[in-house]
C-alpha cells in the first residue's frame, strides 16, 4: 500500500479557501444572516460591558451618598442591561442554530462528492488503498471537519468582531490600560503560533495513522475465520499493537502540544486581569486619565473579552488543525485522477423497421456497437462476441511484467478456457477485456472495434462476470438479483434464479425471494450465495460471459446442478471460463494454458491430451486427486 506518510501536506491556505468555497456557493445568503446575528451577540457583549461604566457612575455611586437613595433609575438601568445581554443570547442561540444547518449541509455535499467520485476511480486506487482507510474519509475525517464548520469557524467569526468592537471601547475607555492588553496580546499570540505550528504536523500523523488502524481492523474483522483457524491472534496482536502504539505516539505529541496552550493563555488572561485592576486603581487614585471605578470595572470586563476570546480562538486552533488534516485527505480522494474513458461506441438495442434496422431503448435481445463516423452519423455493428488479443503487454507496476505478447481469438458463441497456476495471469486476461486496466502494449478487439474506442460503461454492460468471490449487499433476495438488471421484473428474476437451478433454496428461505439478506449473506452457504451471483449474472441476459472459477465454492453435487444451468446460461454466447477444476473445461471449444503470463499450450481437450504436455500434467494430477 501506499506510504501516505511521506507525502508532503498541502498548503492551508488552499484547504481553507477550498472549504469557504462551499460555504459561498451553496449557503451565501444564510451565512450572511449567522454574520448578522454574530455580529449583533459580539455587539450586545460589548455595549453590556461599557453600560457597566454608565451603571456605577451614574447610579451605583450617587445612590451610595444619599441619605434617601430612589432606585427607580437604578432599577431602570438594570433593565436596560437585561434588554442588551438578553439580544446577545437570543443572537448566539440563532447563529448556532443555523450553524448546524450550513455545517450538515456542507458535509452532506462533500460526501456525495466524494462517492460519486469514488465510483469514478480505477480499480487500481482500491488495490493501493485498505478499505478502512477509505472508510476513514466519511468518518473521521468528516466528522472533524463537521466539528470545525459548526462550531470553530462561528466562534472565530464572532472572537475576531468582539476583539475589534472591544478594543474600540477599550481605547475609549482608556489608552493606560489598553497599552497593558496589547503587550499581554502580543505574548498570547507568539506563544499560539510556536505550539500551533508545532502541532500541526502531529495531527496531521495522527489523522493519518488513524486511518492506518482502521484498515487494520476492517481487514482483521472480515478474515476473523481465518484468524482463528491459523492461531493467529498473537500475531494479529502484536501487529495491532505496533499500530495503535504509532497512533499513540502522534496523537500524544499532537495533544501535549494542545493541552498546554489553553492553561498558559487562561493564567496569561489572570496576569492581565490583576495587572488591570492594580494600575487601573493606581491611575483612579492619583486621577489620571479620568479613570473612575465604573471604568475600571468596565474595562476589567472588556480586558475578560477582550483576552478570552484570543484564548478560545487558540484552543479553536487545534480543532482547526485537526480538521484541515482531515480536508486535506478529502481533497486528496477527490483530486485523484478518474478512471480515464474517452471511449465513443456505445451499446444498443436493434429493432427492425422494414428492411433495416435502427436503434430503440426496448429491451430486444438483439445487440450492436453504434459506432460513430466523421461525418456525424452512426453506423451499426451487430455483437456477435468476437474477442481478439494482438501481443498484448500488461504490467500492474513499472517495470514487473505479467503478461507477455498474449495473442488469441475467441469467435462467436465459441467456449475459451484458461488454465494454468495461480499467477499466471488469467484473471489478468479477463480484466483487460473489460477494462478493468489498460494494457502496455498490443490491442484488443472487440467485434472489430478497439476496446479503447468503446465507452467502458456499454464495455461492461456487454459483459456478464460471475466471480469466484461473491458479493451479495444488504437487501432482499430479489434485490440482489436484480442488481444484474434494475428494471428487471419479478418474473424475469424468478427465471433467471430458475436458469441458474437457485430458485429450489430460495423458495425454502423464510420468506423466500424477499428474504432480507445482512452482512455478506453470512447465514447462507458459500454455494448459495455463489448461485445468487451467477443468477444475477442470468438476469442481465449480456452476451459474453466471463466465469472466474464460477464453481470454485460450490460441491460436486451442486456443480452438477449448476452446470447445467451455466450450460443453458452459455448457450449462443462467447464465453470465458477460468477454472482450476479442470473437469469444468472439458467441453471448452479451445483451452489455453497459461504459465508465468504466456500462452504456452492451445487446443481442445483431445488435442492437449494428445499432446501430453503441461496440460496433460496438470489434468492427470487434477484427475489423480479427484
Amino acid at each position: 500500500m501506499r506510504n501516505n506518510r511521506s507525502r508532503k501536506p498541502k498548503a492551508a491556505g488552499r484547504t481553507i479557501k477550498r472549504l469557504l468555497s462551499y460555504l459561498t456557493s451553496q449557503f451565501k445568503a444564510l451565512f450572511i444572516v449567522v454574520l448578522f446575528f454574530i455580529i449583533l451577540s459580539s455587539l450586545a457583549g460589548v455595549a453590556g460591558s461599557l453600560f457597566t461604566k454608565i451603571l456605577i457612575d451614574d447610579y451605583i455611586v450617587p445612590l451610595t451618598m444619599t441619605p434617601n437613595p430612589i432606585f427607580t433609575g437604578l432599577l431602570q438601568a438594570i433593565g436596560i442591561m437585561i434588554c442588551i445581554y438578553s439580544v446577545g443570547i437570543f443572537s448566539n442561540f440563532l447563529y448556532n442554530r443555523l450553524m448546524v444547518t450550513i455545517s450538515q449541509g456542507i458535509l452532506k455535499q462533500i460526501r456525495d462528492e466524494m462517492f460519486v467520485k469514488m465510483q469514478s476511480l480505477s480499480i487500481k486506487y482500491f488495490d493501493s488503498h485498505t478499505h478502512g482507510d477509505v472508510m476513514s474519509h466519511y468518518t473521521n475525517d468528516t466528522d472533524t471537519l463537521r466539528r470545525m464548520i459548526a462550531d470553530s469557524v462561528p466562534y472565530i467569526f464572532s472572537a475576531l468582531i468582539t476583539i475589534c468592537a472591544v478594543f474600540i471601547a477599550m481605547i475609549v475607555t482608556s489608552i493606560h490600560l489598553t497599552a497593558i492588553v496589547i503587550v499581554f496580546v502580543c505574548i498570547m499570540f507568539f506563544i499560539t503560533k510556536k505550539i500551533g505550528g508545532a502541532s500541526a504536523g502531529h495531527f496531521r500523523q495522527q489523522q493519518t495513522s488513524l486511518g492506518t488502524i482502521n484498515g487494520y481492523i476492517e481487514e482483521m474483522i472480515d478474515g476473523q475465520k481465518v484468524v482463528k483457524v491459523f492461531n493467529h491472534e498473537e500475531e494479529a496482536e502484536k501487529k495491532f499493537d505496533v499500530l495503535n502504539e504509532e497512533l499513540c505516539k502522534h496523537a500524544t505529541k499532537a495533544n501535549i502540544y494542545a493541552n498546554i496552550l489553553m492553561p498558559f493563555m487562561t493564567n496569561t488572561g489572570n496576569i492581565q486581569y490583576v495587572l488591570i485592576a492594580i494600575v487601573g486603581g493606581a491611575l483612579a487614585i492619583n486621577d489620571i486619565g479620568g479613570i473612575t471605578l465604573g471604568a475600571i470595572a468596565a474595562f476589567l470586563q472588556l480586558s475578560r473579552s477582550f483576552s478570552m476570546p484570543v484564548s478560545h480562538i487558540s484552543q479553536q486552533l487545534n480543532s482547526i488543525i485537526v480538521a484541515l488534516a482531515g480536508a486535506e485527505r478529502i481533497f486528496e480522494l477527490m483530486d485523484q485522477e478518474p478512471e480515464i474513458d474517452d471511449g465513443t461506441v456505445t451499446l444498443v438495442n436493434l429493432k427492425q423497421e422494414g428492411d433495416k434496422f435502427v436503434g430503440t431503448k426496448e429491451h430486444t435481445g438483439l445487440w450492436a456497437w453504434k459506432v460513430p463516423e466523421k461525418d456525424g452519423t452512426f453506423k451499426y455493428t451487430r455483437l456477435s462476441g468476437d474477442v481478439r488479443f494482438h501481443d498484448v503487454d500488461f504490467e500492474y507496476e513499472e517495470n514487473e511484467p505479467i503478461l507477455h505478447n498474449i495473442t488469441l481469438y475467441a469467435e462467436p458463441g465459441q467456449k475459451v478456457a484458461f488454465v494454468g497456476a495461480t499467477g499466471a495471469g488469467k484473471t489478468t486476461i479477463t480484466n483487460l477485456i473489460n477494462r478493468f486496466y489498460d494494457i502496455g502494449k498490443g490491442e484488443i478487439l472487440y467485434d472489430g472495434i478497439n476496446v479503447k474506442d468503446i465507452k467502458k460503461s456499454d464495455l461492461r454492460r456487454s459483459l456478464g462476470i460471475v466471480l469466484q468471490d461473491t458479493h451479495l449487499f444488504t437487501g432482499t433476495v430479489m434485490e440482489n438479483i436484480r442488481y444484474g438488471k434494475l428494471d428487471a421484473t419479478d418474473e424475469e428474476v424468478i427465471q433467471a434464479a430458475k436458469l441458474a437451478n437457485a430458485h429450489d433454496f430460495i423458495s425454502r428461505l423464510p420468506q423466500g425471494y424477499n428474504t432480507e439478506l445482512g452482512g455478506d449473506a453470512s447465514r447462507l452457504s458459500q454455494g448459495q450465495r455463489q448461485l445468487l451471483s451467477i443468477a444475477r449474472a442470468a438476469v442481465a441476459d449480456p452476451p459474453v460471459m466471463i466465469m472466474d472459477e464460477a464453481t470454485s465454492s460450490i460441491d460436486t453435487r451442486t456443480e452438477v446442478l449448476v452446470q447445467k444451468g451455466m450450460d443453458r446460461l452459455m448457450k449462443d454466447r462467447t464465453v470465458f471460463v477460468i477454472a482450476h477444476r479442470l473437469s469444468t473445461v472439458r467441453d471448452s471449444d479451445v483451452i489455453m494454458v497459461l504459465e508465468n503470463g504466456r500462452i504456452i499450450e492451445r487446443g481442445t481437450h483431445d488435442d492437449l491430451i494428445s499432446q501430453r504436455g503441461k496440460y496433460y500434467q496438470l489434468y492427470t494430477g487434477s484427475f489423480e486427486l479427484e
